[in-house]
């Protein structure tokens, strides 16, 4: 059976550098390409596309016109106050799409803790299953196990794991991806 190489490190390094991005996986690029797949499936009510309007921007904003505008002059100043990266302010569609990565990485990561049997406090275990929990809970072992991991990563000489900072904004976004995901993920549990 022929093996599919992953794209070679060396390019993907290297682009990454030469976009000043803080971090860029294969594994991330795949989670924000969903995130664009998921965006017209999840938002399946008129509501629901009003309060993403509200949170991420119109999506009907010329993509073009965005595109041009951030490669010519870059994320707008102060960015990192209301966006997860750089390319996120690009235009409304990224910002659900890296959003969407980024709460991707949060579960599949704590996920990886609770599995592992990591307990960092007392008040701090990961669970499996997010489904019935606040994004507050999400976060706060979030916060607890990207504090960790980017420990374990400088331990080891290396760049931090997770280099992003959690804004305010960006948490409140996170929150609609998680009741928007743990939505559809009881309503397909009632259907099974």
């Amino acid at each position: 059976m022929p093996v599919l190489p992953a794209r070679p490190q060396a390019p993907r390094e290297a682009l990454r550098v030469r976009l000043g991005e803080p971090y860029r996986t294969l594994l991330g690029h795949f989670r924000h390409e969903i995130g664009h797949y998921y965006q017209s499936i999840l938002l399946d009510d008129e509501a629901l596309l009003a309060e993403c309007r509200e949170l991420f921007g119109d999506e009907r904003a010329s993509y073009r016109d965005a595109l041009d505008h951030h490669y010519r002059f870059g994320a707008p100043e102060g960015w990192s106050a209301s966006y997860i990266s750089e390319y996120a302010t690009m235009h409304p569609w990224e910002d659900f799409a890296e959003t969407f990565a980024h709460y991707l990485h949060i579960l599949g990561s704590l996920w990886t803790a609770a599995a592992s049997n990591v307990h960092l406090q007392p008040s701090t275990t990961p669970l499996i299953d997010y489904t019935d929990e606040p994004i507050e809970r999400v976060l706060a072992d979030w916060h607890e196990v990207s504090l960790l991991l980017n420990r374990f990563s400088r331990a080891m000489g290396q760049n931090d794991l997770y280099p992003f900072v959690l804004n305010a904004p960006t948490e409140v976004k996170l929150g609609f991806m998680h009741r928007i995901l743990t939505r559809i993920t009881r309503r397909s549990a009632t259907t099974s």
